[in-house]
């Protein structure tokens, strides 16, 4: 560090503070440039610059010394500033309209200008550091927070040079004007507000470098922010990434946009929602915005769909370009769907806007081509469960599906059980899929063997809760009196077996067993008996039976049409005629086997009351 040594004496008037009296001086200029020693010595009585590189660097070199910790490593290592900004302010410090001296003065050079700069803008921030010591910051606060704002620091440089020119401040020091600007500027309590709004230092110092001195805007955004509901940490990401120019902008407008969006279905008490996590709305000129919100209701989307897609996705409407908007839109439509299906399809799951086509819509689809579903397929997967399109393929579907080849489901069968259930695509895999298929193996008698068929008749399944369902059902068809591995054989034919209520199952069994008296086996052998309607079908149906004292299977009682049924009664009471009169009968060539009809239920006994309790 330079020795100090006396310095003339500048006829400065003696100030307030006692902090203007602990700067000192460097040595004189003839010392700091090795060269000067050799240029020709001046004329004695010669006047003197109004500004000279002399007095500019005593200027500059000042430096406080005021009791306290050493300058950190942050003094003097200060952020890069481009060179365009760094041009600006040479020009406004050293040779604009807020400076005397003459840029050819001999022994001067650009160089020499550059590194005063550098010093006087550690000597500003250092007396930056100090207001804000003063307003009882932390000595790491004010050093991270100086650091982020170097646009700031050259702000008050510039504005301090120009107060020279001001009658009261035309004999005071640079560290006076400097610390006298800072003062009234406002700006530590301004941090100070900011931070007690939960903004952090590097919100901070954006918006003080983004204000471009204008500190009151800050204020004003931050408190209109919070009329609007936004809070907390929030506030910082809305100021902060709704664009410089928000700043510029007055209140007036932004209510403008508020008032528009509450005409389009977006609540009031969402818009703090809305506007935090998508503040580039403000942004917006009234133009764009309602551009952006046609776009949508264009499709078909009333108000309210828009509202609540946008309280749900506020990316949809701010965060990306009318290119890539209609890009996205166009490509869901090569699935087959109208202007209005995917005004439907956005305003369900706004979330697809926000996903890639390069990187998360086209692989999917090749996969799912590689899978073998079809366009039709990929149009149902789309329409019922439109998250699919938004999950990440290596991470989360790839998996999954070699999950379903591992436990035996064929090739041909993968892309069929995802297209008839796209939902098995978003459940975690060790958490819901793999602990239901344990489930199905160890307590619901399902062979390993027979795994595989059963997802792949009822993939259904594997959203079912094992608390709340399967293990429910599983317990009451164990206590009909089936035993454990026949039940996995009932589950192998009809995996749907689990999935229906026991208040729905209960009737039909009691029907069955005490009303058309069959017994069990009848019900093991064809375990679909439960998926049919009670009230329109078994009932209307055994009636008629009764009526015409016949008995058939379950299987074909059941799983016909009427057309077909009747059809059958008909043979079926033909035969018991021609048995009664005995007369040999001769089925038509086009009936059923002879096994679907049970004749000993009522030939033997042709007055027995079926339907008695």
């Amino acid at each position: 560090m330079l020795a100090s040594q006396p310095q003339p004496h500048h006829h400065s008037p003696p100030s307030t503070s006692n902090t203007t009296d602990v700067f000192h001086r460097v040595p004189p200029f003839s010392t700091l440039v090795p060269d000067a020693s050799t240029s020709p010595p001046s004329p004695p009585h010669s006047p003197p610059k109004t500004t000279t590189a002399h007095q500019l660097l005593t200027i500059t070199f000042s430096a406080p010394t005021t009791p306290g910790p050493p300058p950190s490593s942050s003094v003097t290592s200060q952020p890069k500033i481009k060179k365009t900004h760094m041009d600006k302010v040479y020009k406004s410090v050293f040779t604009g309209e807020n400076s005397n001296l003459d840029q050819d003065e001999d022994g001067v050079d650009d160089e020499m200008l550059v590194k005063a700069l550098e010093i006087r803008r550690k000597v500003t921030a250092e007396i930056f550091k100090e207001a804000m010591r003063k307003g009882k910051f932390g000595i790491t606060y004010c050093e991270n927070l100086v650091s982020r704002i170097p646009e700031f620091i050259d702000y008050v440089m510039i504005k301090a040079v120009a107060m020279k020119k001001l009658p009261e401040f035309s004999r005071s020091s640079y560290n006076v004007r400097a610390r006298v600007f800072i003062d009234e500027s406002q700006v530590v309590p301004l941090i100070r507000w900011l931070k007690h709004n939960s903004l952090s230092y590097p919100q901070i110092g954006t918006l003080i470098c983004a204000s471009r001195g204008n500190l009151y805007s800050i204020r004003g955004l931050a408190e209109w922010l919070k009329s609007i509901h936004v809070k907390g940490r929030f506030i910082g990401v809305a100021l902060t990434r709704a664009g410089g120019n928000v700043l510029e902008r007055s209140l007036e407008e932004l209510d403008e946009i508020v008032e528009y969006l509450e005409s389009n279905g977006v609540r009031r008490d969402w818009m703090g929602y809305v506007v935090s996590r998508c503040p580039e709305i403000l942004s917006f000129s009234m133009e764009e915005l309602k551009s952006r919100a046609e776009f949508y209701l264009n499709m078909g989307m009333d108000k309210n769909d828009f509202g609540t897609m946008l309280f749900d996705c506020p990316k949809v409407l701010g965060y990306l370009s009318m290119e890539e908007m209609n890009q996205k839109v166009a490509y869901l439509k090569d699935f087959g769907l109208n202007n209005e299906d995917v005004g439907r399809l956005l305003a369900f799951k706004p979330q697809l806007m926000a996903c890639s086509i390069e990187d998360r819509w086209r692989p999917l689809v090749k996969y799912f081509y590689y899978l073998g579903i079809s366009r039709d397929g990929m149009r149902r997967i789309l329409t019922m469960k439109p998250m699919v399109f938004c999950v990440d393929l290596e991470n989360t579907i790839v998996p999954k599906v070699q999950f379903l080849r591992d436990i035996g489901v064929q090739e041909d069968a993968i892309g069929s059980v995802l297209a008839r259930f796209p939902s098995l695509l978003t459940y975690s895999l060790y958490k819901k899929i793999r602990p239901v298929v344990i489930f199905l193996l160890t307590k619901a008698g399902v062979s390993q063997q027979d795994i595989g068929k059963v997802i792949a008749l009822g993939p259904e399944l594997l959203g079912c809760s094992i608390a709340n369902k399967l293990d429910h059902n599983v317990k009451y068809f164990l206590s009909l009196g089936i035993t454990l591995p026949v039940l996995g054989r009932m589950i192998s034919d009809f995996p749907m077996l689990l999935r229906y209520n026991i208040d729905v199952l209960r009737p039909k069994y009691r029907y069955l067993r005490r009303t058309m008296i069959r017994p069990l086996q009848d019900l093991i052998e064809f375990p679909r008996f439960f998926s049919y309607s009670l009230e329109d079908r078994i009932i209307p149906r055994h009636k008629i039976m009764v009526e015409n004292r016949i008995n058939f299977k379950l299987r074909y009682m059941l799983a016909s049409t009427d057309e077909e049924f009747d059809m059958r009664v008909k043979e079926a009471v033909e035969r018991r005629r021609r048995f009664e009169s005995g007369v040999p009968y001769q089925p038509p060539s086009d009936s059923q086997n002879d096994d679907s009809t049970e004749p000993s239920a009522f030939s033997q006994m042709p007055d027995i009351a079926v339907e008695s309790t």
